[in-house]
Protein backbone atom coordinates (compact mmCIF):
# COMPACT_ATOMS: atom_id res chain seq x y z
CA UNK A 1 0.00 0.00 0.00
CA UNK A 2 2.97 2.32 -0.35
CA UNK A 3 1.62 3.66 -3.62
CA UNK A 4 0.69 7.14 -2.36
CA UNK A 5 -2.96 6.39 -1.74
CA UNK A 6 -2.84 6.96 2.03
CA UNK A 7 -2.26 10.23 3.88
CA UNK A 8 -1.44 10.74 7.55
CA UNK A 9 -3.49 13.12 9.66
CA UNK A 10 -4.12 13.83 13.33
CA UNK A 11 -7.16 12.16 14.90
CA UNK A 12 -8.37 15.68 15.80
CA UNK A 13 -8.77 16.39 12.05
CA UNK A 14 -11.19 13.46 11.54
CA UNK A 15 -14.77 14.71 11.02
CA UNK A 16 -18.16 13.10 10.34
CA UNK A 17 -18.68 12.69 6.58
CA UNK A 18 -14.96 12.42 5.83
CA UNK A 19 -13.03 9.25 5.03
CA UNK A 20 -10.66 7.23 7.23
CA UNK A 21 -8.82 3.92 6.92
CA UNK A 22 -9.76 1.29 9.52
CA UNK A 23 -8.20 -2.20 9.27
CA UNK A 24 -7.08 -1.41 5.68
CA UNK A 25 -10.71 -0.66 4.69
CA UNK A 26 -11.58 2.83 3.37
CA UNK A 27 -14.60 4.01 5.40
CA UNK A 28 -16.87 7.03 5.66
CA UNK A 29 -17.07 8.42 9.20
CA UNK A 30 -20.64 8.40 10.62
CA UNK A 31 -20.05 9.09 14.34
CA UNK A 32 -17.30 10.36 16.65
CA UNK A 33 -17.31 10.12 20.44
CA UNK A 34 -14.61 11.81 22.53
CA UNK A 35 -13.92 10.88 26.13
CA UNK A 36 -12.39 13.43 28.47
CA UNK A 37 -8.76 12.96 29.41
CA UNK A 38 -8.14 10.85 32.47
CA UNK A 39 -5.73 11.43 35.31
CA UNK A 40 -2.84 9.73 33.48
CA UNK A 41 -3.67 10.00 29.82
CA UNK A 42 -4.99 11.87 26.87
CA UNK A 43 -8.56 12.06 25.57
CA UNK A 44 -9.69 9.04 23.56
CA UNK A 45 -11.71 9.14 20.34
CA UNK A 46 -14.09 6.38 19.23
CA UNK A 47 -14.71 6.70 15.49
CA UNK A 48 -17.55 4.70 13.93
CA UNK A 49 -17.46 4.38 10.14
CA UNK A 50 -19.04 2.40 7.30
CA UNK A 51 -16.87 0.72 4.62
CA UNK A 52 -17.42 2.40 1.24
CA UNK A 53 -17.00 -0.85 -0.72
CA UNK A 54 -18.52 -3.53 1.52
CA UNK A 55 -20.83 -1.49 3.76
CA UNK A 56 -19.33 -3.08 6.89
CA UNK A 57 -19.39 -1.16 10.18
CA UNK A 58 -15.94 -0.45 11.65
CA UNK A 59 -14.85 1.15 14.93
CA UNK A 60 -11.51 2.77 15.72
CA UNK A 61 -10.43 3.72 19.25
CA UNK A 62 -7.37 5.96 19.47
CA UNK A 63 -5.99 8.84 21.54
CA UNK A 64 -7.05 12.23 20.16
CA UNK A 65 -3.41 13.16 19.64
CA UNK A 66 -2.73 9.94 17.68
CA UNK A 67 -2.34 9.54 13.93
CA UNK A 68 -5.10 8.55 11.53
CA UNK A 69 -4.69 7.11 8.04
CA UNK A 70 -6.78 8.87 5.39
CA UNK A 71 -7.35 7.06 2.06
CA UNK A 72 -7.20 9.13 -1.12
CA UNK A 73 -10.65 8.78 -2.70
CA UNK A 74 -11.00 9.66 -6.38
CA UNK A 75 -14.45 10.54 -7.71
CA UNK A 76 -15.09 9.98 -11.40
CA UNK A 77 -18.09 10.33 -13.68
CA UNK A 78 -18.54 7.35 -15.99
CA UNK A 79 -21.08 6.27 -18.60
CA UNK A 80 -23.38 3.28 -18.09
CA UNK A 81 -23.06 1.08 -21.19
CA UNK A 82 -25.53 -1.61 -20.10
CA UNK A 83 -27.26 -3.03 -17.04
CA UNK A 84 -27.47 -6.80 -16.52
CA UNK A 85 -29.25 -7.89 -13.36
CA UNK A 86 -27.49 -6.23 -10.43
CA UNK A 87 -24.34 -5.35 -12.42
CA UNK A 88 -23.60 -2.34 -14.60
CA UNK A 89 -21.11 -2.24 -17.42
CA UNK A 90 -19.38 1.14 -17.23
CA UNK A 91 -17.07 3.09 -19.54
CA UNK A 92 -14.56 5.73 -18.50
CA UNK A 93 -15.09 8.67 -20.94
CA UNK A 94 -11.41 9.66 -20.78
CA UNK A 95 -9.63 6.32 -21.18
CA UNK A 96 -12.51 4.35 -22.81
CA UNK A 97 -11.80 1.55 -20.32
CA UNK A 98 -14.85 -0.72 -19.88
CA UNK A 99 -15.50 -2.65 -16.65
CA UNK A 100 -18.35 -4.17 -14.61
CA UNK A 101 -19.36 -3.07 -11.11
CA UNK A 102 -22.20 -4.26 -8.87
CA UNK A 103 -25.07 -1.77 -8.45
CA UNK A 104 -25.53 -0.85 -4.77
CA UNK A 105 -28.89 -1.86 -3.26
CA UNK A 106 -29.93 1.77 -2.67
CA UNK A 107 -29.50 2.52 -6.42
CA UNK A 108 -31.24 -0.65 -7.62
CA UNK A 109 -33.67 0.19 -10.43
CA UNK A 110 -32.30 3.74 -10.80
CA UNK A 111 -29.24 2.91 -12.93
CA UNK A 112 -30.13 2.61 -16.62
CA UNK A 113 -28.29 2.34 -19.97
CA UNK A 114 -26.86 5.65 -21.20
CA UNK A 115 -26.87 7.34 -17.79
CA UNK A 116 -23.92 8.93 -16.08
CA UNK A 117 -22.96 7.71 -12.60
CA UNK A 118 -20.29 8.73 -10.13
CA UNK A 119 -17.86 6.12 -8.88
CA UNK A 120 -15.50 6.19 -5.92
CA UNK A 121 -12.04 4.76 -6.49
CA UNK A 122 -9.60 3.96 -3.66
CA UNK A 123 -6.84 1.45 -3.05
CA UNK A 124 -7.40 -0.31 -6.36
CA UNK A 125 -11.14 -0.81 -5.80
CA UNK A 126 -14.15 0.91 -7.36
CA UNK A 127 -17.79 1.33 -6.36
CA UNK A 128 -20.81 3.17 -7.78
CA UNK A 129 -21.71 5.99 -5.39
CA UNK A 130 -24.58 7.88 -7.04
CA UNK A 131 -26.48 8.61 -10.24
CA UNK A 132 -25.55 12.01 -11.69
CA UNK A 133 -27.88 12.23 -14.72
CA UNK A 134 -31.32 10.94 -15.59
CA UNK A 135 -33.09 10.52 -18.88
Amino acid sequence: MADGEILKASMKEVKVGRYILIDDVPCKVVDIETSSPGKHGSAKMRVTAIGIFGGEKKTLLKPSDGDAEIPVIKKKKVQVVSVTGSNAQLMDPETYEVYDLPIPAELSGKVKDGMEVEILEAMGRKAISRVTTGE
